[in-house]
């Protein structure tokens, strides 16, 4: 990182570069493959009645692990290494939520840069610097200050972050106010959230993620107006810097993270249009055109959920659900999971520690506990179902496969034959 010239800095312009050759990409899924992989989960991934050694079967979901969009955010950061090889490398927050992809890239010297909060990182960059957008996008004002420096961009945003940026945009341009189901301290969010202001700034928005909140929103729309310094308090941190509540309701449009959960965004979408409508009524307006919404939930994440209710239909005895504990749509095949067996939400399959002892993360208490599932106990038959969210490694499913078959007193070469 060399500290570009005042002069340098403000007649830099950051330039979009093409890494994604065929020779260097010969290169990348050689790496990927070798960093990635599991013939293990290869196999398994068609036998869905799962593989049943002695008296322990483990079945996965039809769909799990790395998407598309997720694929190709790796494709990118290996083919930047590769291309960029004498370089200063740099990657805004992380490629995606998971700590074994991340530990990759800094091996490979890939230097992470805080996101937003790198003010003074990023004015340190130079036009030799290459810096590495990932897949859950950046924010405006940080995107305009990498441009300013000149640097190298490599953007891995995928396209369905994208999609949601143009219509929260629309929105935008259309004077309407974005209502964006999501978590507020999430990259994406903080990154679709920039773009419902609009090109020149004077869009709004505001976030909201729970069933609650959205009620409560409902409520003050169905009023009109309302405790607006309680209303600012509650959602502190989640909305544009003019909103106000008593002026930016009146006409919404809704969109989302990508990767919440489906079933929850669309009762937020219905809530919040029967609120606008009965707002309208009682006013006796016969406007149709105060709430819009398109769907931009993110199709492999609505397949993952999907996949999971299609797996609980043929109850597993035990889930275990394997990702980042930070990754959104990890946690809402949590969510889905626990309502219907013991689940664990595990990082890697050193959280299971013994038959007795389970490592995973608890939702609620927002922290890793330890306990333990009384099913992996005895020897009485055990079904256990596998899913993973679209930002895990099939060599950590894999490692979970042979962790649960090698408690149970199963060798991993008997495994590896028997898939």
């Amino acid at each position: 990182m060399k500290e570009a010239t005042s002069k340098t800095a403000s007649q830099a312009r950051s330039r979009r570069v093409n890494v994604r050759t065929p020779d260097v990409m010969e290169r990348v899924q050689a790496e990927v493959a070798e960093h990635y992989r599991s013939e293990v989960v290869d196999k398994l991934r068609s036998r869905h009645e799962g593989l049943t050694i002695g008296n322990t079967t483990v079945r996965l979901t039809k769909q799990f692990g790395f998407c598309y969009g997720v694929e190709r955010a790796i494709d990118l950061a290996y083919a930047t290494r590769n291309v960029f090889a004498d370089n200063d490398v740099y990657l805004i927050g992380e490629i995606i939520h998971n700590q074994e992809v991340n530990r990759q890239l800094a091996e490979m010297g890939v230097c992470p840069l805080p996101g937003d909060s790198a003010v003074d990182e990023i004015e340190k960059l130079g036009p030799d610097d290459v810096v590495i957008v990932p897949a859950f996008g950046a924010d405006t004002p940080t995107m305009k200050k990498i441009q300013e420096r000149g640097c190298h961009v490599i953007d891995t945003t995928c396209g369905d972050v994208m999609s949601v940026w143009k219509r929260v945009r629309k929105y935008a341009k259309d004077g309407r106010t974005s209502i964006i189901h999501g978590k507020s301290s999430h990259e994406e969010t903080r990154a679709t959230a920039s773009r419902a202001e609009g090109k020149d700034g004077k869009g709004n928005y505001l976030v909201i993620l729970t069933l609650d909140e959205c009620d409560y929103v409902c409520d003050y729309i169905r009023s009109g107006k309302g405790d607006k310094v309680a209303f600012l308090k509650r959602f502190t941190g989640g909305y544009s810097a003019d909103f106000d509540p008593d002026l930016h309701l009146s006409r919404i449009g809704v969109a989302n993270q990508t990767t919440m959960l489906k079933s929850e965004t669309e009762e937020m979408q219905r809530r919040l249009e029967v609120a606008i409508c009965d707002r309208d009524e009682a006013l006796g307006k016969s406007e149709k055109d105060n709430f819009q919404v398109f769907d931009t939930i993110c199709g492999a994440t609505q397949e993952r959920q999907d996949a999971l209710f299609e797996m609980l239909e043929n109850q597993p005895d035990v889930l275990f659900v394997v990702g980042g504990y930070n990754s959104s749509n990890t946690s809402h095949l949590v969510e889905i999971g626990e309502k219907e067996l013991p689940t664990f939400f595990i990082r890697e399959a050193d959280c299971l520690k013994s038959l007795e002892e389970v490592l995973h993360f608890d939702l609620h208490q927002r922290e890793e506990v330890s306990s333990y599932s009384e099913v992996l106990l005895g020897d009485d038959p055990v079904v256990v179902g596998i899913t993973a969210g679209a930002s895990c490694p099939n060599n950590l499913i894999e490692d979970t496969i042979l962790k649960v078959f090698k408690l149970r007193g199963i060798d991993g070469d008997l495994v590896r034959s028997s898939s």
